[in-house]
């Protein structure tokens, strides 16, 4: 597979995924980011994040590999946060970059194959990404969050909306959302949704992650079908 299909493959596959687990391992009550990416992949994940900020690269390293042996295992893309040359080095399915992290122009010439995500905060960022190559950009943080130290602003709904109407790429939401967010996000046109504490600090993971997917696609069939109706009415008018 030449790599401009591999990458529209992979990005299909992103698509589909709904659910999109990032882990912390320091936000997992004790638990290793394996236990969690463990349970998730039995609760139905096909997306997982691996984000473990400050852990030195020969650890790092050992343990993207083991998360990119279970993912392949179960079939699911991993995605790696911030090191394009971990992301290489253990065959990932893509990274992710912040503002302030390698820039995307030039992860996307040594890396034509891959998911490039890209984390924004403005119409402006969101613009900039698309242009620059990314495969898809996030959207956040919507909501007070534990896993990023911020001013205190929050983009809510009516932020993430106004990014998303500049937005040319995919686009997936993140930062502090719940289960009881779900519905609105979704109305608001989000495809993908990303969690951190919602499955690394569940009671249960796996139990967590196959409750989030049902919602998920639930409120996405409902959406869909939504859709379709009102397409069905004004055809009819």
């Amino acid at each position: 597979m030449d790599t401009t299909a591999l990458h529209t493959d992979r990005l299909r596959r992103f698509q589909r995924a709904g659910l999109y687990l990032v882990t912390s391992q320091a936000l997992s009550r004790g638990r290793t980011t394996l236990e969690i990416v463990d349970a998730a992949l039995r609760g139905g994940a096909r997306l997982v994040q691996l984000r473990e900020k400050g852990m030195p690269m020969p650890d790092f390293l050992q343990l993207a590999g083991q998360v990119r042996a279970r993912t392949a295992q179960a079939g699911a893309l991993l995605i790696i946060n911030d090191r394009l040359d971990a992301a290489l080095a253990v065959g990932a399915d893509g990274v992710h970059l912040g503002q302030t992290d390698f820039p995307i122009a030039a992860a996307r010439r040594l890396a034509p194959d891959l998911i490039i995500g890209a984390s924004t905060h403005s119409p402006a960022e969101a613009q900039a990404a698309g242009r620059a190559g990314a495969s898809y950009i996030n959207i956040g943080p919507l909501f007070p969050t534990q896993t990023k130290r911020t001013s205190g602003e929050f983009l809510g709904l009516e932020g993430l909306k106004e990014i998303a109407r500049h937005a040319t790429i995919p686009w997936t939401v993140m930062g502090g959302i719940k289960p009881e967010h779900i519905p609105a996000l979704i109305q608001a046109g989000a495809r993908t949704i990303a969690v951190v504490t919602a499955i690394t600090a569940a009671d249960a993971p796996a139990q967590a992650t196959r409750e989030l997917l049902f919602k998920i696609r639930g409120q996405r069939s409902e959406v869909s079908g939504q859709k379709q109706q009102q397409e069905t009415s004004n055809t009819a008018r």
